[in-house]
C-alpha cells in the first residue's frame, strides 16, 4: 500500500476549492456559453473580460476532455487565484508587452496544431495535438506560479507530466537538454514584428529537469482547455522556476547535447539566465525578489526558495558551484 509523506510546504486538503463548488461553477459557465456567443464577445472590461475569454475556449475541440482527475500530491499554501484574474493578466510578448493582451491572443489559430519532436531521438516525428492528448494521462495539479516581475498566482493546471513526453520521444543517451520552441506567426501575433526580439521564443531544460516530477505540460486551466492567452494549446509549467521559463504555444521540442540559448538570455543575459530558479535572496538587477504580490488581492507574501518546491528539486542542483542558478 503506497504511503504519502507530506512535504513541508503542504497544507491540509481543505485549503483547496471544494470539488462540488468547482464543478458547479463550471456547469454554470458552460450553461451560459450560448448567451456569451450571442452577445458578450464585444465586452471590454470587468467580469465581461472573463466571459468573453471563456467563450473563446468553448470552440476548442478538446473541451470534452475536461475536467480531469486531480493529483492530490500537489497542494497549495494559499487560496486559488480567481479565474478572471489569471486569464486576463498575462505576459505574452508575442502579442505585445501589455498585461491586457488576452483579446489580441484570440487571433492565434490553435487548430490544426502539430508538435515536432526532433534532434537526438531514436526517430524524429510530428504529432497532432489531438493525437498527443489521446496518448497522455491527463491530470490536474494545483501549482504556484511565480513571475520574475515579483507577482504570483496559484492555479489548477491540467495536462501531463513532461516525463511522459520525454518517454514518447525516446531520446538518445547523448541528449543532455531539451530545447523548446514556440510558434512564430507575425501575421496574427504582431509582437513578433518587433525586430529587436530574437523570435521565435526559445527555452531550455536539462533532461534531468524535464524528468523531474514537477515538470508539467499544460493543456488545460480551471477545468477547461487552457485559454490562448495562457499558452494554448500546449505550454510548460515549471513552478520552481520564474515564469518566463514556462514557454507558451509550443511547436517544437528538440533534444540536444548543447545547452540552449533561451529567448530572454539572448536578449539580456545579465538579467535572465538559463536556470532561473526562484530564490528570495538573489535580487533581479532592478528589483528585489524577497517578496511577491499575489494576483487579485495585491497581498505581499515572502518568496520561498524554489518557490516552495525544494523537496522536489533541490537535489537537481547539488554541487553546481559557479552556475547562476537563481537568475
Amino acid at each position: 500500500m503506497p504511503i504519502k509523506i507530506k512535504k513541508g510546504w503542504e497544507l491540509p486538503e481543505h485549503r483547496a476549492t471544494p470539488e462540488d463548488i468547482y464543478m458547479n461553477r463550471r456547469r454554470f459557465l458552460a450553461a451560459g456559453s450560448g448567451l456569451i456567443a450571442a452577445g458578450a464577445l464585444s465586452a471590454c472590461d470587468g467580469e465581461d473580460n472573463m466571459i468573453a475569454a471563456q467563450a473563446e475556449q468553448s470552440a476548442d475541440p478538446s473541451a470534452d476532455l475536461y475536467p480531469v482527475p486531480r493529483n492530490e500530491l500537489f497542494t497549495l499554501d494559499r487560496p486559488l487565484t480567481a479565474e478572471e484574474d489569471a486569464i486576463t493578466y498575462n505576459n505574452y510578448y508575442e502579442f505585445g508587452s501589455s498585461k491586457s493582451i488576452w483579446r489580441k491572443a484570440q487571433a492565434l489559430p490553435i487548430r490544426p496544431w502539430t508538435v515536432t519532436i526532433e534532434g537526438l531521438v531514436e526517430r524524429p516525428f510530428e504529432i497532432g495535438i489531438e493525437d498527443l492528448l489521446a496518448r497522455m494521462p491527463l491530470e490536474e495539479r494545483l501549482y504556484r506560479h511565480r513571475c520574475v516581475e515579483a507577482w504570483a498566482m496559484a492555479v489548477p493546471w491540467s495536462g501531463f507530466a513532461l516525463s511522459h513526453l520525454v518517454d514518447l520521444a525516446k531520446p538518445l543517451s547523448s541528449a543532455k537538454y531539451l530545447r523548446f520552441v514556440s510558434f512564430e506567426n507575425p501575421e496574427v501575433a504582431d509582437g513578433q514584428r518587433a525586430s529587436w526580439y530574437p523570435w521565435p521564443y526559445v527555452e531550455g531544460l536539462t533532461v534531468e529537469e524535464a524528468r523531474n516530477d514537477l515538470a508539467f505540460v499544460v493543456t488545460g486551466l480551471y477545468g477547461k482547455p487552457v485559454p490562448k492567452q495562457n499558452g494554448a494549446p500546449l505550454r510548460l509549467a515549471l513552478p520552481w522556476k520564474y515564469g518566463f521559463k514556462s514557454a507558451k504555444g509550443l511547436v517544437t521540442i528538440e533534444f540536444t547535447d548543447k545547452r540552449p540559448l533561451s529567448f530572454w538570455e539572448e536578449l539580456q543575459g545579465s538579467e535572465y539566465g538559463f536556470w532561473a530558479n526562484v530564490n528570495p535572496e538573489v535580487p533581479h538587477p532592478r528589483w528585489s525578489q524577497a517578496s511577491e504580490r499575489l494576483l487579485g488581492t495585491d497581498e505581499r507574501v515572502p518568496t520561498q526558495l524554489y518557490n516552495g518546491y525544494g523537496a522536489f528539486v533541490a537535489d537537481l542542483y547539488k554541487g553546481m558551484q559557479g552556475e547562476r542558478l537563481y537568475m
